[in-house]
């Protein structure tokens, strides 16, 4: 068995659902403490944070990864159950097997073949793990680069180790993701019986104008490679379970997923100048998930897709899609970043896997990314 595979298995072993690491950073820190590197444990509430250096000076390449996984449904609806890892047909099984138990596997076993090649290699390579990526991130890369910013902190290059590719191995590379703002909006009303309505105020008819042309908008034509920014409503609320009450409150949740023409306080304000001009009676909870970040043309490019294409054959896609990523919060310390990682398919589902032979690949292309930079850039 392979040293990737033996480390992805015993991660997977560790029922880490978020904010729990279960262990994984510990198991992490002491191989990597055995191969050189100075681990950091930066706890912040419930979570668990590692931070793990090798070299002096810069260049400055994070490898950017969560021991956290989402909780795992029903156990008796997984073939072979989530924290069991198992091999079939070449395939291995379990929670996080590819989000991102994998990638952060390959990582450190790239990390350990990289440093015992080159001891006194040029500037520093590190492992930045977090707890609390598929939760609420609040006190994990989010609160790291808190304190980085504190302490000055310089990062050059970050690759987050999502799964990115599409169908095969290295056919995707991202370079930036969309910033994503979430509301909470009520609408006061006031309540009373359906068949008196000059007598009750409905928080649902005043709010609807308001909430279609919120949808309907063309917030932008997109950026670069950007898609326009997009608002959703994603659950309305309102009523007392009788259909003979007028409601009393409208409660909506939406999101927009937004391109670097905008920031989260703009937006806000965009937002809430409409539900103002249709005389709403409001409150309005905005919770700034992070702002889009995009790494333009330049080294960390250039090496991702020289690599990538030895993969997969061909040229990858370079891609701002999907959701977002920890690499938001580094990305405003003054660093590029990308996402390179293994097939998606299957992230988040019952019976998550990854081929075993893509996570067998994958510590060599973490570790050819790495070479380049530090020796060739």
């Amino acid at each position: 068995m392979t040293d990737v595979l033996q480390l992805a298995q015993a991660l997977i072993q560790r029922a880490s659902v978020t904010p729990e690491d279960a262990g994984c950073q510990s198991l992490i820190a002491e191989r990597l403490q055995q191969a050189g590197f100075v681990c950091e444990h930066l706890r912040y509430g419930a979570v668990d944070n590692l931070w793990a250096t090798h070299g002096n000076g810069g260049p400055v390449l994070v490898l950017l990864g969560h021991t956290d996984v989402v909780p795992p449904g029903p156990p008796e609806a997984w073939t072979s159950g989530p924290f069991i890892p198992t091999i079939r047909n070449d395939v291995l099984y379990g929670r996080g097997a590819a989000d991102m138990k994998g990638s952060v596997a390959a990582f450190v076993v790239a990390l350990e073949q990289f440093v015992a090649s080159h001891p006194d290699h040029p500037g520093t390579v590190t492992l930045l793990l977090t707890s609390d990526e598929e939760g609420d991130a609040i006190d994990g890369v989010r609160r790291v680069a808190e304190t980085f910013r504190g302490r000055g902190e310089r990062i050059d290059w970050c690759i987050t180790g999502e799964p990115s590719s599409k169908e095969k191995l290295g056919d995707l590379l991202r370079v930036g993701r969309r910033g994503t703002l979430s509301a909470t909006l009520t609408v006061k009303g006031v309540q009373g019986h359906v068949a008196y309505p000059e007598k009750a105020r409905n928080p649902i008819h005043q709010a609807l104008p308001a909430l279609a042309e919120l949808t309907a908008r063309r917030w932008d034509e997109g950026f670069e490679t950007f898609p326009p920014t997009s608002l959703q409503i994603s659950n309305a609320h309102a009523g007392t379970g009788a259909n003979n009450v007028i409601p009393g409150e409208l409660q909506v949740l939406f999101n927009l997923r937004y391109n670097p023409n905008w920031d989260a306080a703009r937006l806000e304000g965009e937002c809430e100048a409409v539900l103002r001009a249709h005389g709403l009676e409001y409150s309005i909870h905005w919770h700034r998930g992070g702002e889009p970040f995009y790494t333009p043309e330049g080294p960390l490019r250039a090496a991702a897709r020289e690599v990538l294409a030895g993969y997969a054959g061909t040229q990858p896609e370079e891609s701002t899609g999907g959701g977002t990523s920890d690499a938001r919060f580094i990305a405003p310390l003054g660093a590029q970043c990308i996402e390179v990682g293994p097939v998606n398919a299957s992230i988040h589902k019952v019976d998550e896997h990854v081929a075993v032979g893509d996570l067998e690949a994958l510590p060599s292309l973490y570790l050819a990314l790495i070479r380049k930079l530090l020796f060739d850039s």
